[in-house]
């Protein structure tokens, strides 16, 4: 943490966040932390809520997120492994409780490259797959990815004890690939939104064709005497983030 510039995580959170954030219709993002000991009796916990708040761990915003982020980067204390698959298993839930089409989540997960729970995460993401759900792992640092390429799934879609996912639900992107060479600047932010962004359709797409779910019609416009003017109201939109 510096008083001067963001981490790495932090700058992150905020390019990233600041693309995938006009998705959500609320702005209200769960923010869930992994990794670390958390007060008062050291438990080790790879699902705890960044704002403290168990019932609600939901965020108002970006600025949200990154005021939780620093208030608990004051108060836990980091500590491996690094486990995936319970903040998996903890969005999936939250899907799965609704698969009518109305809503469609997706996870961001900044990480460091450095997985301990590879054949738990793949399980987790083949169960995942099923379900109104992405994924977008963000790789910060200099560590090697070659477990978060593996979990991306474009070359070889991803199976657990031999069974195959049913769609390709992670999109994988190193983020210093698009920061200068001090890690403070983002030297595009149209080519990082294009490759955050660049699965999320068509993985939309590909879980309500497998539903059989249709594009409900647009709103009728309402009727207006001539002195009005047509109002207009965009449809919801059924993305929820968890970051």
């Amino acid at each position: 943490m510096s008083p001067y510039q963001l981490n790495a995580y932090a700058l992150a959170l905020t390019a990233v966040g600041e693309i995938i954030q006009h998705y959500d219709s609320d702005k209200m993002f769960p923010a869930l932390g992994f990794g670390a000991k958390l007060p008062p009796d050291g438990r080790v916990s790879h699902e705890f809520p960044l704002n403290g708040n168990q019932e609600n761990p939901s965020c108002c915003g970006i600025d949200g997120i990154l005021e939780a982020y620093h208030r608990s980067l004051r108060t836990v204390q980091l500590y491996g492994p690094t486990n995936f698959a319970p903040v998996v298993t903890h969005v999936a839930r939250n899907a799965a409780a609704v698969q009518d089409g109305s809503q469609y989540s997706v996870l961001l997960i900044i990480t460091d490259g450095v997985i301990s729970d590879m054949a738990q995460t793949k399980e987790a993401i083949v169960n995942a797959a099923k379900l109104p759900m992405s994924i977008i792992i963000v790789g910060v640092g200099q560590a090697e990815f070659d477990a978060m390429v593996e979990l991306d799934g474009d070359d070889v879609r991803i199976s657990s004890r031999g069974k195959l996912a049913e769609r390709d639900i992670v999109q994988f992107v190193p983020f210093r690939d698009y920061v200068d060479r001090t890690g403070n600047h983002v030297l595009s932010m149209a080519r990082l939104a294009r490759d955050v962004l660049a699965e999320i359709p068509d993985q939309l797409v590909s879980y309500m064709k497998a539903q059989g779910i249709r594009p409900r019609p647009p709103p009728a416009a309402p009727t207006h005497s001539p002195s009005q003017s047509p109002a207009r109201t965009p449809p919801a939109s059924p993305l929820h983030t968890h970051i």
